[in-house]
């Protein structure tokens, strides 16, 4: 039996969100490449800095996570990605995304084809396709990508529907929260209760797997014709910047490791409640940390 992990590339922003606090690394893309790095796989990333002082800073980021920084580019014409966070509600965080930025125009080129192509899978969202270069790039590389994972992630106003239901079309598996669900399911004038909308997407667009967060109330996951759900893990939130992120990192790293779904399920939101105990979004995370945080669930119960 072989014991290769297996290989995983993330695609899309990399940014500074700028916090009260100062300022970050982030991305969803590049949070769940550094979860997914620090839960064990092997990783690469694929984005766009600009050729400037933070771009500079975020490829430093990047070598200090141990995550190869080969397939960042850097372009000359656009700055690098900053997000305003506002986290004036550590529950719901509300981001003010600019544009156009270096990430918007990550170009196509033999080297991100062989990544994606020779990758176990291979995860991207839908708001680094707000902008036809990227998008394009982006389109491209699902034409020869293994198992195509979308987390959704719709940040108004970078999305539309038509963009969204495409890359759903093309997806294998796909990860949102409750708050997407029920505006996709609106989309089509179905029924948003979580129990048949999970198989309702699932069986519309093909996917093999859906999976719903539904915040400090755990998740849902759709896999093998069968329904998973678990719990959320009570913790004292700092912020939730990366908690998703790194739920689905974790989510990930199980499935491809056919570990048992429900288990997977558990251990992912586990590791979000874990991230939310701290501050930013990618944290030191190990996965003994996590088992940690669910024992000491289990012995409160």
């Amino acid at each position: 039996m072989s014991t290769t992990l297996p290989t995983v590339v993330c695609f899309g922003e990399i940014l500074w969100d700028i916090l009260p606090t100062g300022k970050q690394p982030g991305g969803a893309p590049f949070n769940v490449a550094v979860h997914l790095h620090q839960l064990g796989l092997p990783v690469r990333f694929i984005s766009r800095v600009g050729d400037d002082e933070l771009g500079t800073e975020l490829v430093d980021f990047v070598q200090s996570k141990d995550l190869a920084t080969d397939l960042i580019q850097t372009g000359q014409t656009h700055l690098t990605g900053v997000v305003k966070a506002n986290v004036d509600n550590a529950h719901e965080v509300t981001y003010k995304i600019v544009q156009p930025v270096a990430w918007d125009y990550i170009q196509y080129d033999a080297d991100v084809e062989a990544a994606v192509a020779t990758a176990d899978a291979f995860v991207f969202g839908s708001l680094v396709a707000r902008q036809a270069n990227s998008r394009e790039t982006l389109y491209r590389l699902l034409e020869n990508a293994k198992c195509k994972v979308f987390d959704v992630n719709m940040r108004p106003p970078h999305y539309t529907r038509e963009v969204v239901k495409y890359l759903l079309g093309k997806a294998n598996m796909v990860k949102m929260n409750h708050h997407e669900l029920a505006e996709i399911m609106g989309w089509f004038g179905a029924e948003d209760e979580l129990e048949a909308a999970l198989p309702w997407l699932a069986a519309r667009f093909d996917l093999q797997t859906v999976c719903v967060t539904l915040g400090a109330d755990g998740a849902l996951l759709w896999t093998k014709n069968q329904l998973f759900r678990a719990p959320g893990v009570p913790v004292e939130v700092k912020d939730t910047i990366g908690s998703g992120d790194s739920f689905l990192a974790a989510l990930l790293k199980g499935l491809l490791t056919d570990e048992e779904p429900g288990a997977a399920l558990r251990f992912a939101c586990a590791t979000g409640a874990y991230v939310a105990t701290h501050q930013g979004a990618t944290p030191v995370l190990t996965e003994a940390a996590v088992r940690a945080l669910m024992t000491k669930e289990l012995v409160r119960h």
